[in-house]
């Protein structure tokens, strides 16, 4: 016997919703820095005069974005160089193949406000390797 099991997501777990994150005037041109919405750990760059938030962690490793450079076409890695487009996330330089996340950004009076769900915030925490027992 087959039973059909009726699987419901919570409307409220992928509505977008701004989260203030800090002062426009803490990402200055061409730098990136690292902020928390929740558990949620967000890289916040600002490029040709627009603030941009990614997840932190780099697929390809796991090493912290907020960590690396930003150039005339994203976001570099530290670590083994991958660079991110900051719009869609898609890697374009290895060693990365697969894309970061990527978070609508707005500002307002001075502020920057990141906007994720709370399915965002649920599966995109902390992503660092544990170190092997």
């Amino acid at each position: 016997m087959t039973e059909n099991i009726e699987q419901t997501t919570d409307p409220a777990s992928t509505e977008v919703v701004f989260h203030k994150v800090c002062r426009s005037g803490q990402v200055p041109e061409g730098y990136v820095r690292r902020f928390y919405v929740d558990e949620l750990e967000c890289a916040v760059a600002r490029l040709g005069g627009k603030a941009y938030a990614t997840s932190n962690y780099c697929t390809h490793l796991d090493c912290l974005l907020s960590s690396g450079k930003l150039q005339d076409d994203g976001i570099r890695c530290s670590c083994h160089g991958s660079v991110f487009e900051l719009e869609g996330g898609q890697p374009i330089y290895p060693p990365a193949t697969e894309p970061i996340a990527v978070y609508p950004v707005r500002e307002d009076e001075g502020e920057i406000y990141v906007g994720v769900s709370q399915a965002d915030i649920e599966h995109g925490g902390p992503r660092r390797r544990k170190p092997r027992d």
